[in-house]
């Protein structure tokens, strides 16, 4: 805790004018011998990043291009960089101007890898932030994948409560892969811009960093923005069906490149379901919207049951929760659940910290889903290798202990589909009932009574 404290500080003493740069991270580009890296700084100026093997070598240059960007009255300077032409399992050195810092790659299409995934972690009270550095330094994981809801806000205090929390995990992520996606958190009423400045990831052709997918070993990875549905009233449909296009494209090329990458990864914000009572379950408008959609805006789910989608990671709820495979409110739970899965199967991993209370299950023990834990946490994904993924859930209140622990089996070229579901129908989920005192999961009920 006092190396956090002394970072804090520190770091709200560079919040100001000059060239030094700050806030640096690092994340993939789509091409495993390239790393791009960001950079802000305060004051105009032209800076390009130099690299080199750790320990000597011919040194390269990467040139940086920079913007200006202006948010509660404050400018800043927006660099970005591409470090090409990189070997693989190698360790780099690269400077900024009088700042150095250093990365290694990782093997070529590695079948064997480590992710960190948290979502919903705050500047303040950020409970698992002194662990996740932690870990990071001692090599537990090769990259993060943040689900959205980044430092409780980037853009509070005119964007400083940003610039610090980037500070604070710059010893880390300037050293291995940032990957993000947006949260709810991450609108600051103009349009996301905070989010759009601050992070680069691999190019979607449409100039967006809301959505994006790589390719790393035995899986293909998407991030899908959840807040161009949440916020489609005060930014339009367009963002909606634009993403739609792009993923229902990626998807089905993906769908059909299986024996180059037999898993697909999906990463969003907001849940399709849940059992956090303070949710309403995720019965809620928000939450069937990114499902099933609404007026013409198509939903997320039968997408992804078309295309076979393995796992799909989420946030927003602050609380970590597992499920057995899910298909359209239709789950199976029968002891080999995770053995060629007939279904998605999704996770919530919303519990980082922030300044809000846990969110809180009932007592009902809901049959689809198989575990749920309050405790302030993250979790650790690990490729095992093309047919097996083990997940786990770390406490931070139980002393980083694991709460959670559960492999993923499926057979090589096995794939869920709508035909195996028919042919071994699954259980549909129950009626939902409302506590007499909670007004938000029967105001939920009701609009679903409309609809139907």
């Amino acid at each position: 805790m006092k190396y956090l404290i002394l970072v804090a500080i520190t770091c709200v003493l560079c919040n100001g004018e000059g060239t030094t740069p700050d806030q640096v991270h690092l994340s993939f580009t789509g091409d495993m011998t390239e790393m791009a890296v960001v950079w802000n700084t305060f004051a105009e100026a032209s800076q390009d990043v130099s690299y080199n093997k750790k320990g000597g070598g011919a040194s390269s240059t990467a040139s940086g291009a920079s913007e200006a960007w202006v948010y509660g009255g404050i400018t800043r300077y927006r660099h970005k960089a591409t470090m090409t032409g990189l070997e693989y399992s190698t360790e780099y050195e690269y400077t900024i101007s009088s700042r150095s810092f250093s990365f290694k790659t990782l093997p070529k299409d590695p079948q064997s890898y480590k992710v960190c995934v948290f979502g919903d972690l705050g500047y303040w009270h950020g409970n698992s932030t002194e662990s996740i550095i932690k870990h990071g330094l001692a090599g537990d994981f090769d990259f993060i994948v943040h689900l959205g809801d980044i430092a409780y806000d980037l853009h509070t205090n005119n964007g400083q409560v940003g610039d610090s929390y980037l500070n604070v995990f710059e010893p880390l992520i300037s050293k291995i892969p940032y990957m993000v996606i947006a949260g709810n958190h991450e609108d600051d009423y103009q349009n996301f811009t905070n989010y759009q400045k601050r992070f680069a990831v691999p190019d979607n052709g449409y100039n967006d960093n809301q959505f994006y997918s790589f390719d790393l070993g035995p899986v293909h990875w998407v991030g899908v923005s959840t807040e161009n549905y949440g916020y489609y009233y005060s930014y339009g449909m367009d963002p909606v069906m634009t993403q739609y296009e792009w993923l229902k494209n990626d998807l089905t090329n993906a769908n059909a490149n299986r024996a180059a990458h037999p898993w697909i990864f999906t990463f969003q914000h907001r849940p399709f379901y849940c059992s956090n009572v303070n949710s309403a379950e995720c019965q809620s408008f928000e939450n069937r919207l990114v499902r099933t959609g609404w007026l013409d805006m198509p939903g997320l789910e039968p997408l992804f049951l078309q295309t076979s989608v393995d796992f799909g990671f989420w946030g927003h709820e602050h609380s970590y929760e597992r499920f057995y495979p899910v298909a359209d409110r239709t789950y199976w739970n029968d002891p080999n659940a995770y053995k060629n899965p007939k279904a998605p199967v999704y996770l919530i991993s919303g519990s980082a910290g922030c300044h809000t209370p846990d969110a809180w299950f009932s007592d009902q023990p809901w049959p689809w889903s198989a575990a749920r834990n309050n405790d302030y946490g993250w979790s650790i994904v690990t490729i095992a290798n093309r047919t097996h993924v083990r997940v786990e859930q770390i406490s931070i209140d139980k002393n980083e202990q694991t709460v959670d622990d559960f492999w993923v089996i499926k057979d090589e070229g096995y794939t869920h589909s709508g035909e195996m579901r028919r042919a071994s129908p699954g259980t549909k989920f129950p009626a939902q009932k409302c506590h007499f005192k909670d007004v938000a999961c029967q105001r939920s009920l009701k609009e679903i009574n409309e609809e139907l």
